[in-house]
């Protein structure tokens, strides 16, 4: 982290409007709050929490990169499913994988994953001696906790690659303690260093959060179900099978499946039944809502559209899968023969809550969990219990290895969170290369579709498709490839000698 010219965020710029707590926070932020006044009671700790949280999402760096969606996004577009139009603003140098040229998206990330570290440093060390109840001040450190460890979990995730492949590899930088002008700036942490802290703040805040019970209005704050969640992606990422799918179990047994005519409602409530964790966005307050310009590819309110789909994709869904029916040859002129997936819409009021963690993701953590460890009927029984829900062909085990029930699992995470965040993880995770291919028609010619047009007439066109099926040095996509990781921003390596060490 650049020490030197680090903005110190932890006190009073954090003190902004937040959504969901609105009532909570001071809206006038001030420069002149004395630091030990902030920290001296509980009660201005949770503003600085609230303002942690609200300055994550609520941060434009560009219109490209609204605040922590950022990091989503750019994962969805340098993988296998999303087809980015390439004419349209926003994340075509990550469909690329020419990323390491965009240094505001560079710089966004680690940006925004670093000053929340700092800010939950503050939080986590100077917590304990302030003024208040003991419960609270468990609940507040417990969510700053596992905030912390969510950047950290983004960070060893697209910074290095996977913890199975080598844990001693170096990633980024390590840091626990609040930083200070007089702070040095530190070398990169192996995986294993940072992974070691991910678990100790999970764990610390599993044990101060058990009791805390939120409004379904409030699912940005973070509760036990959360921090389990937590735990399972964090178990997953590191091999440990059995831990992840208890982790993953004991995250979704709150929150139960959306009905099946849910699914088509656009992916912007965070009342969802399915919603374990997300931001809620209103009209006055919705920066992070800007994501849907990319993801909403059916609002006449969406400026960009540009997040269509690999019409490949399409082929693995069979045709009673509910999520089947969101599938659309675009007919518009300006988007002919795009594939449009119309899971993401905006509200009325050009707004939409944005998902972070859902019971159908700890399902196929639990699946995956049980398959890696051998126990394929009850892999099998628990993927067929999302699959029932969607309405789509049960999976029949018969004698299936249980390498193919894995890719079986696999193809259902990418169907299931499509446009979430999760194809490069995955991609990074289970050291597997991108896939995109040309879409071919049964005669082995360029795909052709039907499109309707805006006056109601049809004709027959060519599929548009993906556009970029290699690296830019022209060379096949493989797996473990640099062009896979985030590259640490210019101005870190420029400003931060210890991170060549």
């Amino acid at each position: 982290m650049n020490i030197k010219n680090i903005t110190y965020i932890a006190v009073t710029a954090l003190l902004l409007p937040f959504l969901g707590c609105k009532k909570e926070l001071t809206t006038s932020p001030t420069s002149s709050v004395d630091e030990a006044l902030v920290y001296a009671n509980v009660d201005n700790i949770e503003t600085v929490l609230n303002g942690t949280w609200a300055y994550m999402h609520e941060t434009f760096f560009t219109y490209a990169n609204p605040g922590y969606t950022t990091i989503l996004r750019n994962s969805d577009a340098m993988g296998n499913d999303v087809a980015i139009i390439q004419n349209k603003y926003g994340y075509k140098d990550s469909y690329n994988f020419t990323i390491a040229n965009n240094q505001t998206r560079l710089g966004a990330i680690w940006s925004i994953l670093y000053k929340v570290i700092d800010n939950t440093n503050n939080i986590i060390t100077k917590i304990d001696a302030s003024a208040g109840s003991a419960d609270k001040k468990a609940r507040i450190k417990g969510q700053a906790l596992a905030l912390r460890a969510n950047s950290y979990l983004n960070l060893v995730t697209y910074y290095q690659f996977n913890y199975q492949l080598n844990p001693q590899a170096k990633a980024v930088p390590l840091y626990t303690t609040p930083t200070v002008p007089s702070s040095v700036a530190k070398p990169k942490a192996t995986l294993e260093e940072i992974y070691q802290v991910i678990l100790a703040d999970l764990t610390q805040a599993a044990q101060l959060l058990p009791d805390y019970n939120r409004p379904n209005t409030t699912k940005y704050k973070i509760n036990i179900d959360v921090v389990h969640g937590l735990l399972a992606r964090t178990y997953l990422n590191m091999g440990k099978w059995d831990l992840a799918r208890e982790n993953a179990l004991a995250a979704k047994k709150n929150y139960t499946y959306m009905a099946p005519e849910e699914y088509a409602n656009g992916f912007n409530e965070l009342k969802n039944s399915e919603w374990i964790w997300g931001q809620g966005q209103q009209p006055d307050q919705s920066n992070a809502s800007y994501a849907f310009h990319y993801l909403d590819v059916s609002s006449s309110a969406s400026y960009y559209y540009s997040f269509m789909a690999d019409p490949n994709f399409k082929k693995l869904f069979d045709d009673t899968d509910i999520r089947a029916k969101l599938f659309l040859w675009d007919g518009l002129p300006s988007r002919e023969g795009y594939l449009r997936y119309q899971k993401f819409k905006f509200r009325p009021d050009v707004t939409a809550d944005i998902v972070l963690m859902r019971s159908a993701e700890m399902t196929l953590i639990a699946a995956e969990g049980y398959a890696r460890t051998g126990n394929l009927t009850k892999a099998a029984e628990t993927l067929n219990e999302l699959l029932a829900a969607r309405k789509a062909t049960p999976f029949d085990l018969g004698t299936k290895s249980e390498q193919e029930v894995i890719a079986t699992i696999l193809i259902e995470r990418r169907k299931e969170l499509w446009g979430e965040g999760f194809s490069l993880s995955d991609i990074l995770r289970t050291q597997a290369s991108v896939i995109r291919k040309p879409a071919l028609g049964p005669d082995g010619q360029p795909l052709k579709v039907t499109v309707i047009a805006p006056d109601g007439s049809s004709k027959e066109v060519f599929a548009k498709q993906h556009t970029t099926l290699r690296f830019p040095n022209s060379t096949d996509f493989v797996p473990n490839s640099p062009y896979y990781l985030i590259p640490i921003p210019q101005t870190e390596l420029s400003n931060n000698d210890n991170l060549g060490k």
